[in-house]
């Protein structure tokens, strides 16, 4: 090293670089090029919330009016299950892999998806996409007297899938999810502090627990109760009230 130079010590050749500034969150609207009504109608901003979607029962046919509604750091996912499929045919046996992911918001929304793939990330990424379209409204309640906030399901509910059989059973507030670890954290993300469960048949096929799990929540809309027995008024839904700007332009 020539006299009269000098080099600061533990630094490396390199040095510390300047990385910049961090990248903020991507807005979910800019590169989306929407193909249907409702997602040209969120692409627009015509459609100030995910209720008024879930209200008129308009069908979800796009991720990212989910993204848009639900940002990434309220939407939580977890993967809760990879497994190997097979298929034989002429040349041997084919194996894919098969991922089953659950999606929620803890705050009363939940979606359950599954996705077979040739590749794990592959078939991850298709879960979570078909998690996000499948995610519906959980009505929740109380345990006695409607003290607080909502913490529980609102009535005895029961779901099935395959040979699995769950039922859902109000609690009272501080006694947790009651029940196996597959369902508590679908029931986690669904924003239910309190629960009972029961289960039958064969439990132990993950794909079909959870689904009798979300099929036994989404039950929860499902019953009139003394508390919805006001007039219903109807509104248009958002495709007649944008009729117009959805409408063609003629050139």
């Amino acid at each position: 090293m020539a006299e009269g130079t000098s080099r600061p010590f533990n630094r490396g050749f390199g040095g510390k670089k300047d990385k910049g500034p961090k990248r903020e969150d991507k807005n979910p609207l800019e590169d989306w090029s929407p193909v249907t009504k409702l997602g040209r109608l969120v692409h627009a901003r015509k459609i100030k919330s995910i209720e008024d979607i879930y209200s008129h029962a308009l069908p979800i046919k796009e991720p990212q009016i989910i993204d848009y509604f639900f940002p990434k750091k309220d939407l939580q996912q977890e993967v809760m299950k990879i497994k190997p499929v097979q298929k034989q045919t002429k040349a041997g046996q084919r194996t894919r892999f098969k991922a089953i992911v659950v999606a929620g918001d803890c705050a009363g929304h939940v979606g359950l998806g599954a996705k077979v793939s040739t590749e794990v990330q592959l078939a991850i990424q298709g879960a979570v996409t078909a998690a996000k379209l499948s995610i519906i409204p959980i009505r929740r309640g109380y345990w006695g007297n409607k003290i607080g906030e909502v913490h529980t399901v609102p009535m005895k509910v029961t779901g099935k899938c395959g040979s699995v059989r769950v039922r859902l059973v109000p609690a009272p507030r501080g006694t947790g999810i009651v029940g196996a670890p597959a369902s508590k954290k679908l029931l986690q993300f669904a924003g239910v502090g309190d629960c009972f469960t029961k289960s039958t048949g064969c439990t132990r096929t993950i794909e079909n627990f959870l689904g009798a799990t979300f099929d036994a929540i989404r039950k929860t809309y499902g019953y009139l109760t003394p508390d919805l027995w006001g007039e219903t008024k109807y509104e248009p839904t958002p495709y007649q009230t944008w009729s117009d700007w959805l409408a063609p332009k003629a050139h």
